[in-house]
């Protein structure tokens, strides 16, 4: 039995542990498929894992077309930083505003709050949108580790989990909607992807991340969780599983379809 560790994709650091797709086509770390409800994508897109702290992502800001209004250049001129002896104006102060984070910094007795997680700026697009909700839900992704026993003697990524509240994902909003006999209350939480590398496969790793991933979704609250599996595409081709797995994970089949049922596990 291999050993395993499950890791939360929180920051840059758990974002790198992602494993390949096994179809090179596509990879998690771009995909934005169900962030999308029209144009999302799974597939592989370079420019997606940049990032804007100098390895290549930013575009140089597009220059300043001249104002049309010349006493608006002439303000401008006063506050431009290469005129030394141009005067300064401050900005107006508001006496009832609170500090940059709303904590009252200036409240000697305002209780301080402490700092929201975050991924942090420059981060690449999909780490960003699996980080969005970190202050208010927790994580968005799951990562699985195998023990390696190679050489170096350390963990290998063997398989990979996204999930999250529905308002997260577009796209299984527009899915649900075509089903009215789903139960609206109370809304589930869902598993938009699960993939395990073409090495590790048949070896129960990806059962035993969803099952990690519904512990946690019931620790959070959720009474339900919900996928959207599709029927026909090759394996390497779909990251959301085939029905079959889902009721080898405890799903039951709710609303069968030739393509697209809706499986169901309540928590």
């Amino acid at each position: 039995m291999d050993r395993i560790r499950i890791v939360d994709v929180s920051d840059a650091a758990s974002f790198s542990l992602l494993p390949p797709c096994a179809d090179p086509s596509f990879d998690h770390r771009s995909c934005d498929y169900w962030e999308d409800a029209d144009r999302g994508s799974k597939a592989l897109r370079a420019s997606w894992l940049r990032t804007a702290d100098g390895t290549g992502a930013e575009s140089p800001a597009p220059a300043r077309r001249p104002p049309a209004n010349p006493f608006l250049a002439d303000l401008q001129a006063r506050d431009a930083p290469d005129n030394p002896f141009a005067p300064r104006r401050a900005a107006p102060a508001n006496p009832f505003a609170l500090g940059d984070d709303g904590d009252g910094d200036d409240n000697p007795f305002a209780p301080r709050r402490a700092p929201r997680p975050t991924v942090g700026p420059g981060a690449p697009p999909k780490l960003a949108l699996l980080g969005r909700g970190l202050a208010i839900f927790g994580s968005y992704a799951k990562v699985l580790l195998v023990e390696d026993l190679g050489a170096d003697g350390g963990e290998r990524p063997a398989a990979y989990a996204q999930f999250g509240p529905l308002s997260a994902y577009p796209r299984a909003l527009r899915t649900r909607d075509l089903y009215p006999q789903l139960p609206q209350a109370p809304l589930p939480a869902i598993i938009t992807c699960v993939a395990v590398t073409a090495a590790d496969r048949g070896r129960g790793h990806a059962l035993a991340l969803v099952e990690a991933v519904c512990v946690d979704l019931a620790a959070r609250g959720f009474a339900a969780v919900e996928a959207y599996p599709e029927i026909g595409p090759a394996p390497d081709a779909t990251s959301a599983a085939t029905p079959l797995f889902w009721e080898r994970a405890g799903f039951r089949v709710v609303v069968p379809d030739a393509r697209y049922p809706v499986v169901r596990r309540e928590l």
